[in-house]
């Protein structure tokens, strides 16, 4: 196990190494993501010498090496089934003589009758002779109407993603990595690596405008909603229904683009580093930005002037997410922040929870940590193979399993139409899919992957006007998922799986840091240095977060 784990530590460095901010790679760097194929072989000759009889090996196309289909870790635990049904024993369950009568499915008690007939007395079964041997109780299923009724639409929810169907178009245009994607209605808009925003015509997979003028990577992207978007068009003397998006770079500006002209209408220059940002609809509405130095800002829709600067978190804020008049902020060291929008021009914003790495069990050294509000629970991703749900309000954490094996990494979470997306990219074989569960009750529906897919970085999804799904997954690749009837004959280019081991994924946690991989049992002085030299030594690949609207 010991050298399981060195590899799959290497495998998590050089993939970061890869996506890292530094436009250009150092010839030992290259040198070292050259051996990635060969440290894939290796751990996949040890995994299967550690598989049990269940192990399934895959081949890679190609012949070039050997891959695994699942990973079986001798750590893996069993988790509980995650069912809304309870089973209880009634009160008062067993009469010694009488008649009982039981609920349910359960068979009604009969009374003793002649020798040499077998009967049930409570737990009993009595036998020829009279002697009576013993026997468990059955257990009652106490469920209810309502229960029964959310088993029933689960059942069939779960039927029909398991015959989902999606036609896969990719969007031709960025140089370099797609770091963040937004949607507005038929159009997309992604920003790279390569300091371009880019709009899409979905419907046409075509690129409709290239938004040029940051001087750095950019890193995230937010669209306000349309009633601030007249504001701001009727005082630029554009029409009514002009939609406006921002986005955040490396080079320290947000910018503000009118997506009909593709004019920057408006900057902001922050003086750090913008790795995430977000838009607060309350009063006149306001921008947050977050920075590589843990900085958390407001600034105002109306007069574009900074409200207040707060130093939020210790390392890189890796994700903003608003909902109502709450701000959520996470940071590559783990901490969570939970913020209340005043609506106030001065210091609009106030701390209303912060939970540390040790209650949120993410400490992460990648910075690899995105956001997902819902109500009182905050879907959490750090680039493990678990999702964490966090109570906002009370600091209670529970898991929820994203990968059979502690080889996934989850890179962003999503909610859309009812689901709960999350990303999952295996380290040991390159493998990247999507897990669906349904909501609320975070139950596993499916996966979908297709060939040759890329690491998933970033997610948009809408609903069409006939209720189809429409996604857009970043990444390495920009691709437009479009949903296919079910009952059409035209073939997906999507495979849709079940991974068993994933129906009982929701258990509690016990506080504990879920260290896994990286909480390693040999000494790192050993070994060799997989992070880039160039990188600061804080938050150095937070930047990739994106913020999923």
């Amino acid at each position: 196990m010991g050298e399981v784990r060195k590899l799959q530590k290497k495998l998590r460095q050089i993939e970061n190494l890869e996506i890292n901010i530094s436009q250009s790679l150092t010839p030992e760097e290259r040198v070292k993501i050259s051996r990635k194929a060969e440290l894939r072989t290796r751990l996949a000759e040890l995994l299967l010498q550690l598989s049990g009889p269940q192990q399934t090996p895959g081949i890679v196309g190609g012949g070039k090496h050997e891959k695994m289909k699942r990973q079986v870790e001798a750590t893996s635990e069993a988790l509980p089934s995650h069912s809304p049904s309870a089973t209880k024993i009634p009160k008062g369950e067993a009469e010694p003589t009488g008649r009982q009568k039981k609920t349910g499915s359960q068979k009604e008690t009969v009374t003793r009758g002649e020798t040499g007939r077998k009967e049930e007395t409570g737990g009993r079964r009595e036998t020829g002779a009279g002697e009576e041997q013993s026997e468990p109780c059955l257990a009652v299923t106490d469920t209810s109407p309502k229960e029964n009724q959310e088993d029933a639409e689960f059942t069939s929810l779960k039927a029909s993603w398991e015959k989902a169907k999606f036609r896969l178009r990719s969007l031709e245009g960025h140089s370099d990595i797609v770091t963040c994607v937004v949607a507005v209605d038929n159009l997309v808009i992604s920003g790279s690596r390569d300091t371009t925003v880019k709009v899409w015509h979905v419907p046409t997979a075509t690129e409709q405008r290239n938004l040029g003028g940051h001087t750095g990577g950019v890193t995230c992207l937010s669209a306000p909603p349309p009633e601030y978007c007249r504001r701001l068009a009727w005082e630029l003397s554009l029409g009514d229904k002009e939609r406006f998006i921002l986005s955040g770079s490396a080079d320290c500006c947000v910018r503000i683009w009118a997506l009909s002209t593709g004019q920057c209408v408006k900057s902001i220059y922050t003086f750090n580093a913008v790795t995430a940002l977000c838009f607060v609809p309350e009063g006149d509405g306001y921008i947050i930005t977050g920075s590589d130095g843990g900085k958390v800002q407001a600034w105002s829709w109306q007069t574009m002037d900074n409200c207040q600067s707060i130093n939020a978190h210790e390392e890189a804020v890796t994700s903003l997410q608003s909902q109502g008049p709450l701000v959520f902020s996470s940071s590559a060291e783990g901490g969570v922040s939970v913020w209340e929008g005043l609506c106030t021009n001065r210091d609009p914003l106030q701390l209303l929870h912060h939970w540390d790495a040790t209650v949120t069990g993410c400490g992460s050294q990648e910075g690899r940590l995105t956001l997902s509000p819902r109500g009182d629970r905050l879907f959490v991703a750090y680039g493990r193979a678990n999702l964490r749900i966090l109570n906002w309000r009370t600091g209670t954490v529970s898991r929820l399993t994203n990968h059979s094996s502690i080889a996934g990494v989850t890179d962003c979470v999503h909610q859309t139409g009812g689901l709960l997306i999350g990303s999952c990219y295996d380290l040991t074989n390159g493998e990247s899919t999507l897990n669906l569960f349904s909501l609320p009750q975070c139950r596993y529906l499916a996966s979908l992957t297709w060939a040759d897919a890329p690491r998933i970085l970033c997610f948009a999804a809408w609903l069409t006007g006939s209720g189809g799904h429409r996604w857009v997954t970043g990444g390495r690749a920009l691709t437009v998922w479009e949903q296919l009837p079910s009952s059409g004959k035209q073939r997906g280019d999507v495979t849709t799986k079940r991974d068993n081991r994933l129906d009982a994924s929701l258990i509690e946690s016990e506080g504990d840091s879920e260290d896994e991989e990286d909480s390693d049992d040999y000494d790192d002085d050993k070994e060799e240095d997989y992070t880039s030299q160039d990188a600061p030594e804080s938050g150095s690949t937070s930047w990739l977060r994106c913020v999923l609207q």
